[in-house]
């Protein structure tokens, strides 16, 4: 972690912890803001390949959703696979633009879109339910959609999204160091900031407010099993952002349409660009 990360931690972990002495609601509704806000925005890239693709949006939820859809060359359009590539948090689509041309050349209609408060799209805020929406929009206005791709929040929002749909045939899914609790998320989030319990019930208790589910809801292992895509997981034993032994548990119920692959020294963001992930999941759909 940089320095200038460490004191902006440093800093809004003490003005967190004086409003929990006034308040512990105050202070889990001011974490929750914390929570759902991209510090960061991804890098911008000169001359990514988005360039080149069609400008694609929509409103959703007073946000304007930016993305970008590419069409193979010759391809009949009644007959036309399409792929999804959906981010993670403090990403954008564009990072993803070295999987485009190959998923072109297997005959794929490409898309990817920026989730709210990323990217090219407008807004200030992510939740999970705001991005499964998101995906869900993109579903209906650009779909049907055969195939799947999500690195970390983004395969967590798509996992939840497919759970909601009856089951369908010859779907495939890639994740890519999902998140497979959300708790597990939460837990680091209030051990970095050294929030006491009294503010993480509020915390909870508003989360469960806005949403009517409970953090546990936000779950890959609960929802596999209501997914029937044949899946590719990919998971790296360095990952500090999502944790394998949470893909281990997931690994341990057994999904016959699950295939697991283990890397190691790529961490949670490298991973995806790693040009033998890369052909490997190229392959795979």
């Amino acid at each position: 972690m940089k320095l200038k990360q460490k004191l902006a931690i440093g800093y809004i972990r003490a003005q967190l912890n004086i409003l929990s002495l006034v308040s512990h609601k105050k202070a889990a509704r001011k974490a929750f803001e914390l929570f759902c806000t991209p510090q960061e925005k991804a890098a911008k890239k000169q001359g990514h390949f988005s360039e080149k693709g069609e400008k694609l949006s929509f409103k959703l939820e007073g946000h304007t959703v930016r993305g970008h859809r590419w069409l193979p060359h010759q391809a009949s359009t009644d007959s036309l696979k399409k792929v999804l590539i959906a981010h993670g948090f403090e990403s954008a689509s564009r990072n993803f633009d070295q999987y485009v041309l190959p998923f072109l050349k297997k005959g794929y209609e490409v898309l990817a879109f920026d989730a709210p408060a990323h990217g090219q799209s407008g807004g200030k805020r992510i939740t999970l339910p705001l991005y499964v929406r998101t995906i869900q929009t993109i579903y209906e206005q650009y779909g049907p959609i055969d195939s799947f791709m999500g690195h970390s929040l983004g395969g967590l929002a798509i996992t939840l999204f497919l759970e909601s749909l009856p089951p369908i045939r010859n779907t495939k899914l890639v994740l890519i160091a999902p998140p497979c609790e959300m708790v597990t998320a939460v837990d680091s989030f209030f051990r970095l900031l050294q929030l006491n319990k009294e503010v993480r019930k509020e915390f909870d208790d508003y989360s469960y407010e806005l949403f009517d589910r409970p953090f546990s809801y936000y779950s890959i292992r609960r929802a596999l099993h209501q997914v029937h895509s044949d899946i590719l997981w990919l998971q790296d034993e360095e990952d500090k952002i999502t944790p394998l032994k949470d893909a281990l548990r997931v690994k341990e119920d057994q999904h016959p349409n699950i295939h697991f692959v283990i890397t190691k020294g790529l961490g949670h963001r490298r991973i995806y660009r790693d040009p033998a992930v890369t052909g490997q999941i190229v392959d795979f759909l």
